[in-house]
């Protein structure tokens, strides 16, 4: 690789390859600042990478430009353009080396080994190149102003970065989408022949360009985010930069989010008049803004506060176009409109609390966020990493579930033996918080069962100890939703709890509310016949509200019914309902069910469950819930 003293021919070299460098370049930032693109630590070495090789196409044009005059111009000017240019794509190599480290997240130790031979190469190669010009066994200027290569080992140091980047890649090709890694090295290998064509052909011209196709992979590869061409949106992971990008360099962003249910599904699509008015929002109202197509149905424009001192006047002319939208085409919308907060750093919590305001929010509805809903979005945050955290960490004794109970009197024995287990969790910044807050989150996040089987486990071991201290417990009943039941552990979570609690199975009890979903059917006929075999009552929650087919109860070996407050309401107040309610209940007593009435408030209650047929009664005449080691006050001893 090593190229003998020769006179310097600059015949061999012609501008049009650095010319051509310089235009490429240009387009490429007129292409970075009409996309979008997330300002990663990647992206700004690949900045680098374009403005040192944009610096060595002019320091070599500026060389050759000096050279052709050469005894017209100073000897050092020469000198220190041709080692600039050479410095520059020196320094273009080590750019790229330290850009495959991050990409190929090379961060253990012993992995950084190519970004050292890097920095050796290149401090080695400078100083072969100025010592070579100094001592005069490299490129020289001779008395009578005629230039010479001197022993030239540019080539060599071309193939030593090469040989680096693309031994980087192929021993690390597991850690990228190899399409990826096969582009790269196909640039490189591409260059290498353009290099060598070069070279047998006596020329110069094309060096730098050769630098330039890694670069054409990167940004088409890992840094190009097209926009959609209609209307102008850019993906998810796009507005995670910006929100990204904006925090850390405190932007204030105006931020708007249109969400329309019905393009919320799988393959629908968006008319043209949606179209044509999103593609409107971005050119015509707000400067510099963006939108993001979050989900099929979910769309969110951003615009700097700052560029846009009429923000507030914008965003009514924005509200204005949505109702008319509305009334000539009838599609239904949310629209909430919030500005950037200090306190929300993290992209996923502004999709978060937008959903959370939608979820609170009436069709073509729109809302704009203020400080209390803010504080109530991050209460809510909290409840749900904290069940998160539950649910993780299945610990069946957290603190931060709590069991309360409500006793039921037995009208047989006249007499608080058996109770319900109800569910709240204590939290540390909140306090107690009831189920109507937390249940529905923690079905949404798929948290209910583990907080179902801690429930489970703390009122065993209640039942445990109050049996072992004498009191004559029935059983106590624990709620499981269909979610639980679905769990395929399901039966064998609930037998395993119940027998390392040391408790004998029938003073357990599970209550279901049925559901009218076929699958869901079969599913709790399948584990309530699994548990039964263990001794484990099963009671029917919630009958005579909502759905209730005879035939299902029927086929469902349940022991005890237990008729809704609803129904002991409409008892109360209607003659008629109480004869309907009276021969349900005698129904079910007769084909051997017990009947529990829920609700119970006064005496006249009790009297009137007494007369159809009760046999267990809960209410607030007896007790509201209280916690489960409270029990001791109502169950009485052996």
């Amino acid at each position: 690789m090593l190229v003998a003293t020769d006179v310097l021919n600059n015949s061999s070299y012609t501008p049009v390859g650095d010319i051509l460098v310089m235009a490429i370049i240009g387009i490429f930032l007129i292409l970075i600042r009409a996309a979008f693109i997330k300002k990663t630590r990647e992206f700004r070495i690949f900045k680098h990478i374009l403005i040192t090789l944009c610096l060595a196409a002019v320091a070599d044009i500026l060389y050759h430009v000096f050279l052709v005059n050469v005894g017209h111009v100073p000897n050092y000017a020469i000198y220190i353009l041709r080692f600039a240019y050479h410095f520059l794509l020196f320094q273009e190599f080590v750019l790229y080396v330290r850009y495959f480290e991050y990409t190929l997240q090379l961060t253990r130790k012993g992995e950084k080994i190519y970004w050292y031979l890097a920095l050796a190469g290149f401090v080695i190669f400078c100083l072969i190149d100025i010592f070579g010009s100094i001592f005069g066994f490299g490129f020289r200027i001779t008395n009578d102003f005629v230039a010479v290569s001197g022993v030239n080992i540019f080539a060599l140091e071309y193939f030593f970065f090469v040989g680096i980047v693309i031994f980087e890649m192929l021993w690390y090709r597991n850690r990228v989408y190899k399409p990826i890694i096969g582009a790269f090295v196909g640039s490189e290998v591409v260059a290498l022949i353009v290099m060598y064509l070069q070279g047998s052909h006596h020329q110069q011209s094309f060096t730098t360009a050769t630098f330039l196709f890694p670069a054409f992979c990167i940004l088409y590869l890992l840094h190009a985010n097209p926009y959609d061409p209609e209307m102008g949106t850019l993906r998810l992971d796009s507005f995670e930069a910006a929100i990204s990008y904006a925090s850390q360099h405190k932007h204030k962003l105006i931020i708007l989010s249109l969400f329309l249910h019905e393009f919320d599904e799988a393959g629908r699509k968006y008319p043209k008049e949606i179209k044509d008015t999103i593609r409107k929002y971005i050119e015509n109202y707000f400067k510099n803004a963006t939108i993001f197509q979050i989900s099929g149905g979910r769309l969110i424009l951003t615009a700097d506060m700052a560029a846009n001192p009429d923000h507030e006047a914008k965003t009514e002319e924005i509200l204005g176009v949505f109702r008319g939208q509305y009334k000539t085409y009838g599609h239904d919308y949310k629209v909430v409109i919030l500005r950037s907060f200090d306190s929300i750093t993290d992209p996923d919590d502004y999709i978060s609390l937008i959903q959370y305001v939608e979820n609170r929010m009436f069709e073509n509805e729109i809302k704009f966020v203020d400080d209390t809903d803010l504080d109530k979005f991050f209460s809510h945050k909290y409840i749900v990493d904290e069940l998160v955290d539950i649910n993780e960490k299945k610990d069946l004794f957290d603190d931060r579930v709590v069991v309360f109970c409500q006793p039921v009197y037995n009208l047989r024995t006249h007499k608080f033996d058996t109770a319900e287990a109800l569910m709240r969790m204590r939290l540390e910044k909140t306090g107690m918080v009831f189920p109507d807050r937390f249940i529905p989150i923690a079905e949404k996040h798929n948290s209910i069962h583990q907080l179902s089987l801690i429930i489970l486990a703390k009122t065993c071991r209640e039942v445990k100890r109050l049996l072992d201290e004498g009191y004559d417990v029935q059983r106590i009943s624990v709620n499981f939703s269909i979610m639980d039941v679905r769990e395929r552990q399901f039966s064998e979570n609930v037998r395993k709890i119940v027998a390392d609690s040391g408790i004998p199975f029938e003073k357990i009890a599970i209550e279901i509310t049925e559901s009218q979903n076929e699958r869901d059917f079969s599913i709790v006929k399948e584990k309530i016949s699994e548990l039964k075999a263990s001794g484990i009552t099963f009671y029917l929650d919630d009958f005579g509200t909502g759905y209730s087919s005879f035939e299902r109860i029927m086929q469902l070996p349940f022991d005890i019914i237990k008729f809704d407050k609803s129904m002991v309401s409409a008892s109360r107040q209607s003659p008629k309902s109480e004869t309907m309610v009276s021969y349900l209940a005698h129904m079910f007593t007769d084909m051997n069910y017990a009947v529990l009435y829920e609700g119970i408030e006064d005496e006249a209650d009790e009297e009137l469950c007494n007369r159809m047929y009760a046999r267990y009664l809960q209410g607030y005449k007896y007790s509201k819930p209280i916690p489960i080691e409270e029990l001791t006050n109502f169950f009485e001893k052996k």
